[in-house]
């Protein structure tokens, strides 16, 4: 089977020329038995041949450069029908922002929007470049934008479905929730039920009912204690109210800070205080005073476990959106086993513990739109982050 490309101009250009050398060879033989005349016309056909032998190679180059770029446009649209096909595969929306024009880049984007190209009425939070949240048919996106220079400058969008990674968040925290809370909860009442037998079983004893019975009796109280304590502790994270925003000093923030933690360990822990000039940012200044407490609290305890004095170091960094506090202590650092555990609620490695402190220092942190993360694991920095 001959492909198309076998009849192109060149292919042709060559064909003609060949048989144009035999036709003027064969007449060539023919003229030349008519002496003079013959050599006149020997002279014509050698030009005419001649002329045609030069066109066809004048026009080589040009046509095999005309292939090359129908080559190259035909691998052009190959990419561009695969690019097309990777992205309405992608299960976010995006979209192309051309100056005041939204287009819908791939299906996701055509589904959410109902359209095939253009979306109409563009909605605001696309166009303009400090939008964070689009609220669009009943559900929230994240706007994630990368700026694309070229000749037509423009902008790319990624919607993220807010909502949907929510609910799996709040899903794994349910879970984790439910597991701490069953492993607590039947370690606290195990030991109750079983002296609370044992105190039955010495009632019909009378010869060891008067010396056995204030001892079950004292341990049964400490343990229901233990559990009114672990219950506390529980509605102190499930009752955290929303966050009363008001303009707070940093530094004031920090000086509030020392004074309360020396106010709790009279001296016995040492705070440092990196300075942080006169930033001012929006906080419920409540909250994250007890949200910097905890943090400060967690690294003091870590620290007695060796021979130094504990010492706790405070210090804000500012970037572009965010205001991150770091807490630093000495301590000898984080299991890694348990580096996964840490900010699950009551969870502790503590005799003494609640385990609750991290937990409550990320809830208050999360409700103002920002985080707690464990940045290093030695020297232990935990990071406490919020937007500006």
């Amino acid at each position: 089977m001959v492909s198309d490309r076998a009849l192109n101009p060149r292919g042709l250009g060559a064909i003609a020329a060949a048989a144009g050398l035999i036709a003027a060879g064969g007449l060539t033989v023919w003229a030349l038995r008519y002496g003079f005349y013959g050599t006149i016309v020997f002279g014509v056909l050698s030009a005419i041949w001649l002329t045609t032998l030069l066109w066809w190679s004048a026009s080589e180059p040009r046509d095999t450069a005309a292939v090359a770029t129908g080559e190259r446009n035909e691998e052009h649209e190959d990419e561009r029908v695969m690019l097309r096909t990777l992205l309405d595969q992608a299960p976010g929306a995006l979209l192309a922002i051309e100056g005041t024009r939204v287009r819908a880049l791939n299906r996701a984007a055509r589904l959410l929007f109902a359209t095939d190209d253009l979306v109409l009425p563009a909605p605001a939070p696309l166009l303009s470049g400090d939008a964070a949240r689009l609220r669009h048919d009943g559900r929230s996106w994240r706007i994630d934008r990368v700026a694309v220079q070229g000749a037509a400058p423009g902008m790319l969008i990624a919607l993220i479905d807010v909502e949907a990674q929510e609910h799996a968040a709040e899903a794994r925290a349910t879970r984790d929730l439910l597991r701490v809370l069953g492993h607590e909860v039947m370690n606290a009442m195990a030991p109750i039920a079983s002296l609370a037998e044992t105190a039955l079983a010495v009632l019909a004893v009378p010869e060891r009912r008067d010396r056995l019975l204030p001892e079950i009796l004292g341990t049964l109280a400490r343990r229901a204690d233990g559990l009114r304590r672990f219950t506390e502790a529980y509605r102190q994270v499930a009752r955290l109210p929303e966050p009363t925003l008001a303009p707070v000093s940093v530094a004031d923030l920090f000086a509030d800070l020392v004074r309360l933690f020396d106010g709790q360990w009279h001296g016995e822990a040492r705070l440092t205080i990196a300075e942080v000039g006169s930033l001012i940012v929006s906080l419920d200044r409540s909250q994250m005073v007890q949200a910097m407490l905890a943090l400060l609290h967690n690294g003091v305890e870590a620290t007695t476990v060796t021979d130094l004095p504990p010492m706790v170091r405070l210090s804000a960094t500012v970037s572009t959106d965010r205001l991150t506090f770091h807490v630093t202590d000495d301590g000898p650092g984080i299991d890694p086993a348990h580096r996964a555990s840490i900010f699950l609620p009551f969870f502790t490695t503590k005799a003494d513990g609640n385990g609750i402190g991290l937990a409550a220092a990320r809830q208050i942190a999360q409700s103002h739109g920002g985080d707690v993360t464990l940045r290093a694991a030695l020297p232990t920095t935990f990071d406490l982050s919020v937007p500006l």
